[in-house]
């Protein structure tokens, strides 16, 4: 099979290219796979594929940029020249843009390969009618967001269009099933990225506790509360904490941690990392005590909690949404809090830092939740899925080939 695959990858820094990043690989090492063509935005930098393991032949083709209206012109052209025998979309609602029009024209490309008879698949990270489109940064007006509901509910018919659309949460599959009456919806599960061949050591470096949080913060992630509850924790036990903030602004709040870092200037211990390469996750992760999701809503299933899992690490959540019915669905487990207790969110905290058995027996669990849905085992729901629909595609043609031969 020669897969094209239409998504953000790095150096980009739009939506979900890390978890490309992660699905080429995997898909790369598959027997079934001959070639893995990439439609990429395009970037400064160049793709760097070479992390990959020996696999198939990959091509890269930047064939769209971030709020273009051109892009659903441009893509279509790459897939024409390209040929492949499948297209994988890896989406969410504002993957091609955070203006209306060109994230909308973008999102009728699954619509194209289906008229263009392409077997496709669309992978939808999040669904907005379980956005919170004012906590999420789209609008608090109530006017527009019942005009962001339309316009959703039109978006989600287009993509439905695809042969296959698959999300990443069970609730998912239901919404679409009941409000859309779709029955081309499946689940699949995130995956996690990388699960060492060695188990985690559950150890933590000298020095002092390191509470982190990994993101795109300023919208439903706020990492001021974390800060202050870290403080809280300080002033109550006496342990030596530091906050680590790893991650950038959301496009949508550009200046948000740099005004956060000025604001909170006078707290100690207090380390932006800024954005983290690939090569410094695993370092960023191993060397964490606890985990915290600063979130006041959630929007899809989160990679994050993935990636803790894997180095086996203790979380601190919002009882909300989303990783909610994640934590029940997949087996993870965590120190929950009230999304707008600044106490709370450090009785959480202080729960995990002051109780070491407690800390690596939560690290224990999300590494078993982690190890059952490896990126690998997710890779193989896709291939099945697309031999599939290019099997039923076979059947019908025959069909049509064998009605049109006895007319004649």
């Amino acid at each position: 099979m020669k897969l094209a695959i239409v998504t953000a990858f790095p150096p980009s820094k739009v939506t979900l290219n890390e978890y490309a990043f992660h699905l080429v690989k995997h898909f790369r090492q598959k027997e079934d796979i001959t070639e893995i063509v990439l439609l990429t935005d395009k970037t400064v930098g160049e793709k760097d594929i070479s992390y990959t393991e020996k696999g198939c032949k990959i091509t890269i083709k930047e064939c769209w940029e971030f709020n273009s209206y051109a892009n659903i012109i441009n893509v279509t052209k790459a897939i024409n020249n390209s040929k492949p025998d499948a297209v994988l979309f890896n989406l969410q609602f504002m993957k091609f843009g955070d203006k209306k029009i060109a994230a909308a024209l973008g999102l009728m490309l699954p619509l194209v390969c289906k008229l263009k008879g392409i077997p496709n698949i669309v992978l939808l990270h999040n669904i907005l009618e379980e956005v919170d489109l004012g906590s999420a940064g789209f609008t608090s007006n109530k006017l527009l967001q019942k005009a962001y509901g339309f316009i959703g509910t039109t978006l989600t018919k287009l993509i439905l269009q695809a042969d296959t659309v698959a999300v990443t949460m069970q609730k998912y599959v239901t919404i679409l099933e009941e409000k859309y009456n779709a029955k081309n919806v499946t689940l699949i599960p995130h995956g996690t990225f990388e699960i060492s061949e060695e188990k985690p050591e559950y150890n933590i470096p000298d020095g002092p506790l390191q509470v982190m949080t990994f993101g795109k913060f300023g919208t439903y992630k706020k990492v001021e509360s974390m800060i202050e509850a870290v403080e809280v924790v300080r002033k109550s036990t006496g342990l030596n904490l530091e906050v680590v903030i790893a991650g950038t602004d959301n496009p949508n709040v550009p200046g948000y941690l740099a005004k956060v870092q000025e604001d909170y200037k006078h707290v100690p211990q207090v380390r932006f990392t800024g954005y983290v390469e690939e090569y410094e996750v695993p370092t960023l992760f191993k060397e964490s005590a606890v985990v915290v999701f600063p979130y006041t809503s959630t929007t899809g299933s989160s990679g994050v909690l993935h990636q803790s899992g894997s180095y086996g690490k203790a979380v601190v959540m919002p009882d909300l949404g989303d990783l909610a019915l994640l934590v029940k669905d997949e087996g993870y487990l965590g120190e929950f809090f009230e999304p707008t207790s600044v106490e709370s969110l450090a009785n959480a905290i202080e729960a995990i830092v002051t109780n070491e058995k407690y800390r690596i027996d939560l690290g224990k669990a999300n590494y078993r939740a982690a190890t059952a849905y490896p990126m690998g085992k997710i890779v193989d729901m896709y291939l099945n899925k697309f031999n599939t629909i290019i099997d039923n595609k076979n059947v019908k043609n025959m069909v049509e080939l064998k009605s049109a031969t006895a007319q004649k």
